[in-house]
């Protein structure tokens, strides 16, 4: 068995066992981010389970963007970061989407994104004769370059802030909750999909939902005549 298989059999076994948070345990909001506004639950709602330096999170997020822009009016989605143990960095690039979105919100996806395109950048072989204070160092300074040179000394003092730290622990926990061993992990209105660590391409994601949006289109109009 391989580094990577021990690694996702690790990550299975934190899910099966982790047990039921305490109240005193639970993040004060929700955890993920939210794309475009968090709005009406009539919407077919969409989660993903991202690692910023997985390349399978990378390849899903063009296709799966495409189709939630498309039916922005009947589709909302939340991303989840799920740092995987097996990935060098993945926590620490995780948590810097963290603080991001604690500065500014509409940035999140833009910071995501940068990181999606410039992954090498924080591979283990990038960063294998590197401290872990020079490597946080190089990602505060291209988090900052990718939000704004202004939020550096922000960015910098996120990391020395337990609550980010716990907001991407909470985070890693919640998708164990969930089931999530792998990334990309997708939810659709709550069920997972088949097929977890694998990229959904364009036409994948409008089979699913294509049938899904005309059913939710048929409801609506239902409530509309049942409130005339």
């Amino acid at each position: 068995m391989d580094f990577k298989s021990m690694s996702l059999g690790f990550v299975t076994l934190l899910c099966l066992v982790w047990p039921i948070v305490s109240q005193s345990s639970m993040p004060a909001v929700p955890d993920g981010f939210w794309y475009g506004e968090a709005a009406a639950e009539e919407k077919v709602l969409i989660e993903a389970f991202f690692d910023p330096v997985c390349p399978d999170s990378r390849d899903s997020w063009p296709p799966l963007k495409q189709v939630v822009d498309e039916f922005a009016s009947r589709v909302r989605l939340v991303v989840h970061t799920f740092p995987l143990p097996y990935h060098d960095n993945a926590f620490a690039t995780s948590r810097a989407l963290h603080i991001t979105n604690k500065l500014n919100t509409s940035a999140t996806y833009h910071v995501l994104e940068a990181f999606f395109h410039h992954q090498e950048l924080f591979y283990g072989k990038a960063t294998f004769n590197k401290s872990k204070a020079v490597v946080t160092d190089h990602i505060v300074d291209f988090t900052a370059k990718a939000l704004g040179s202004s939020y550096h000394s922000a960015i910098k003092s996120g990391f020395n802030d337990t609550n980010t730290d716990h907001a991407t622990r909470y985070a890693f926990k919640y998708g164990c909750l969930r089931g999530v061993y792998g990334t990309p992990f997708f939810f659709v209105n709550g069920f997972p999909l088949a097929d977890a660590g694998s990229a959904i391409n364009y036409k994948g994601w409008r089979k699913l939902l294509d049938p899904l949006v005309s059913k939710q289109g048929r409801y609506l109009q239902q409530q509309l005549l049942h409130s005339l």
